[in-house]
């Protein structure tokens, strides 16, 4: 696995919008601030042609036009110039680029970060299943012009400027959002309570650990790569067996019964081959219920049967905060007293 080199003080942060971009308020605002704030902290910028599109149906611009501008920083004439990507924001249909976008030519490439969540698994996702280069899981550009940064956004950043090897948890999480196109610089609103569900093997010990090496991403785009032409996991599994795999997933659009259809689809497919734990995030449809299916129950009765943790409610995906998952990295993971710590083996600090 290759992992991208530290995004040094004075060095460029590419941005791109190969999902939706910042046309619209509050993340037009909110990008503009996240420009500021790293132009401030020393880090030159380098925006790509969509950042402010909103030409496409249901994406920044055509999918040819989004494929282009990705590989321009991962492949092409502005990857040597910059050492990280950040995505301006998910959306829906980031899948369309997926034929555009030059894969044999990222393998060979110099690796950079690529950091995003949601539509972006598209790239998260394929970056380390078939380039074998590690990426991102986290917040999009815009939220980095809120003010003060949430710690969550200070360790992705500590993440990629090498400066830490580490993720964790947090005590309260965001249950209604205050930003909106008034106030697009407002924090995290953070109420509620963290509190971790286990389920599976160990789920009534007091502590318990996983070694693996982490993959996953939104469910959403997840079941819908699965089976195409893109869908790599296999030959995944089978190098990197011998870590074991622990999958990470949560949802944004999908309801219970959905869930519950997707990890049927991907267990059916395969994927959860050699793994050793699922990290599985609050999803967006939180408090839903289906026929007696909830967020819980769409999950784990059908991953019960790997003997493996299962994780659920953790700081991934939709509701805010969210951890920084490296995804394709090896990790060592700590769950206990309600809380969850990640060391990345590979990060050197």
């Amino acid at each position: 696995m290759k992992i991208p080199e530290s995004l040094k003080l004075g060095g460029t942060i590419g941005f791109a919008a190969p999902s939706f971009g910042c046309n619209i308020e509050p993340y037009k605002t909110a990008f503009n601030n996240a420009l500021k704030t790293f132009e401030k902290m020393g880090y030159k910028t380098k925006l790509g042609q969509n950042c402010y599109a909103g030409d496409g149906i249901g994406i920044s611009n055509t999918p040819l036009k989004c494929a282009k501008e990705i590989n321009s920083f991962l492949c092409g004439e502005y990857n040597e110039e910059i050492s990280a990507l950040f995505s301006c924001g998910g959306g829906e249909l980031m899948c369309e680029i997926l034929d555009d976008v030059d894969f044999d030519k990222i393998k060979k490439s110099k690796p950079v970060w690529f950091l995003g969540y949601s539509d972006n698994t598209n790239l998260t996702f394929l970056l380390p299943t078939i380039c074998d280069i590690t990426a991102i899981y986290s917040p999009c550009a815009p939220a980095y012009g809120m003010e003060p940064w949430h710690p969550s956004l200070k360790d992705t950043f500590e993440l990629l400027t090498g400066k830490s090897n580490m993720a964790h948890g947090y005590d309260k999480w965001e249950k209604e959002s205050l930003k909106n196109e008034e106030n697009p610089l407002v924090p995290y609103n953070v109420t509620e309570k963290t509190e971790i569900k286990k389920f599976g093997a160990g789920k009534d010990d007091a502590k318990t650990e996983i070694s693996g090496r982490l993959i996953g991403g939104c469910l959403d785009c997840l079941s819908n790569l699965a089976g195409t032409k893109f869908d790599k996991v296999s030959d995944f599994n089978e190098k990197y067996k011998e870590d074991g795999i622990i999958w990470f997933m949560e949802s944004c659009d999908l309801n219970p019964m959905a869930i519950r259809r997707a990890i049927w689809q991907l267990d059916h497919a395969g994927w959860f081959k050699y793994v050793k734990g699922f990290l599985i995030g609050r999803p967006l449809c939180l408090d839903e219920e289906i026929l007696g299916v909830d967020r819980y129950n769409a999950v784990y009765p059908l991953l019960e049967k790997y003997n493996v943790p299962i994780i659920m409610d953790l700081d991934i995906g939709h509701t805010a905060p969210m951890m920084p998952i490296v995804s394709g990295a090896k990790a060592e993971i700590v769950v206990e007293k309600n809380s969850i710590k990640i060391h990345y083996k590979e990060l050197e600090v």
